[in-house]
C-alpha cells in the first residue's frame, strides 16, 4: 500500500482575467496559500498558462515552468488535454459546438481539426516526459454518443464500428505515450464514448489491452449515472491512474430523473457539488484507493451548481488532506505475533 499524493487542484475552472487568476505565478501563489501541493495543468485554449508545443520541444521551457511552480511549493500533478482529446473523435452532430475547442485556423475543417488534436496529444506525451510525469488526463472523444439510447433501434454493427474507429485513432497516440513512459488517463464521463466500465472495456479490447490505456476516476459522473462508484474501483483499480475529487448528488422526482429534462444544472435531479456537499462517500473511496495501492494524486476539480468557486477551492484542500490515509507500515496485530516456525506450522495443521 502507499499513501495518496495531495492535495492537488485542477486549474481549468479558475483561470480568468482577474487577479490572482490571470497569470501562472499569481494563481500558483493563490493555490499554495490555500494549502495545495500540486496543480493539474490545462493545456487547451489561448488563456492557458502552458504552451504545449513549446514544452514538447524544449527542456528549458519545462524546467522554467516547473521552477516557477516550485518557488511556490507546487508541482505539476498531470497535464490535461481534455479539450484536445475530445477532438480526436467528434460526431458530425457536434462539429460546430466543439469547434470552439480548436484554434481558429482549423475550425470548420473536421479533418484538419482532428489531425491538430492528435498532434497535441503526441506533444503532451513528450512534454509529460520532460516534466517527469507518469500520468496524463484527457477525454476519449465520441462517435457513438448520439446513439446512446437504443431508439430508434441501432443497426447491427454500428457501435462496434464506432469503437473500432475510436481504437484506430487512439492506438498511435497510446504508442506515443508508451514511448514516453506515461499513462493516458481517460476521464470516464458522459458525452464521451468511454463513459462507464462497459464502454472502457470495449475500448480496451479495440486497442489490444494497451498498457497505457488507463482511467481518470471521478465518482461524480457515476452518481449522475447511478453507477456503483465503489464497485467500479474494485473492478478497475489496476487501471486507475488519476483521480478527480468532485462531489455530486442525485435526487430524482416525479418530473425528471437521470436524463435531466433539458433543465439547467441547478434544477436537474443530478448535479455536481463541492466536496462534502453531495452524496459521494469519499471515506470509502480514499480507503479503497489506499487498499489497492493507487499511485497518483487526489486532485480537486471544482464544479458546483451552487457554491462560489473560491469557497470550493478554499474548502477543498483541507477536505482532501483530511481524507488521505497515511498507510500503515505494520499489521495492527503484530504485537501478538508468535514468530515463524515452519515445523510448528505443520504440527498445527496436523501434518
Amino acid at each position: 500500500m502507499r499513501t495518496l499524493k495531495g492535495p492537488g487542484i485542477f486549474l481549468a475552472q479558475f483561470i480568468g482575467a482577474e487577479p490572482p487568476f490571470n497569470s501562472l505565478d499569481s494563481i500558483a501563489a493563490w493555490a499554495a496559500g490555500l494549502g495545495y501541493a500540486g496543480v493539474q495543468m490545462p493545456t487547451g485554449g489561448a488563456d492557458s498558462f502552458f504552451d504545449l508545443e513549446r514544452a514538447a520541444d524544449s527542456q528549458d521551457y519545462c524546467d522554467e515552468i516547473a521552477g516557477r511552480l516550485k518557488a511556490h511549493g507546487l508541482v505539476i500533478t498531470e497535464l490535461s488535454t481534455h479539450q484536445q482529446g475530445q477532438l480526436v473523435a467528434v460526431h458530425t452532430a457536434y462539429d460546430e459546438l466543439f469547434d470552439g475547442f480548436a484554434p481558429p485556423e482549423v475550425r470548420g475543417k473536421p479533418q484538419a481539426r482532428q489531425e491538430w488534436a492528435v498532434r497535441q496529444l503526441k506533444a503532451a506525451a513528450k512534454a509529460s516526459k520532460r516534466l517527469g510525469l507518469t500520468a496524463h488526463a484527457t477525454f476519449s472523444g465520441a462517435l457513438a454518443w448520439p446513439y446512446l439510447y437504443p431508439w430508434p433501434q441501432r443497426p447491427a454493427g454500428l457501435v462496434e464500428e464506432a469503437f473500432a474507429e475510436l481504437g484506430r485513432r487512439w492506438r498511435p497516440i497510446l504508442d506515443a505515450f508508451d514511448e514516453a513512459g506515461v499513462d493516458v488517463c481517460y476521464e470516464i464521463h458522459p458525452g464521451e464514448d468511454l463513459h462507464d466500465g462497459a464502454t472502457f472495456e470495449r475500448f480496451l479490447d479495440e486497442v489490444g489491452g494497451h498498457s497505457r490505456a488507463n482511467i481518470l476516476y471521478d465518482p461524480s459522473h457515476f452518481v449522475l449515472q447511478q453507477l456503483d462508484y465503489l464497485d467500479f474501483i474494485d473492478r478497475y483499480h489496476d487501471r486507475i491512474r488519476a483521480f478527480h475529487v468532485k462531489d455530486a448528488e442525485f435526487r430524482p422526482n416525479g418530473r425528471s430523473g437521470v436524463y435531466g429534462g433539458y433543465q439547467n444544472w441547478v434544477d436537474r435531479p443530478g448535479r455536481f457539488r463541492s466536496p462534502g456537499d453531495g452524496q459521494v462517500d469519499f471515506k470509502a473511496i480514499f480507503s479503497k484507493l489506499a487498499q489497492y495501492d493507487y499511485p497518483g494524486w487526489a486532485v480537486l476539480e471544482w464544479e458546483c451548481a451552487l457554491k462560489h468557486p473560491e469557497d470550493g477551492a478554499r474548502e477543498g484542500a483541507p477536505f482532501i488532506r483530511d481524507h488521505i490515509i497515511r498507510v500503515t507500515d505494520r499489521a495492527f496485530d503484530d504485537f501478538a505475533a508468535s514468530g515463524v516456525d515452519a515445523g510448528r506450522n505443520r504440527r498445527l495443521l496436523g501434518l
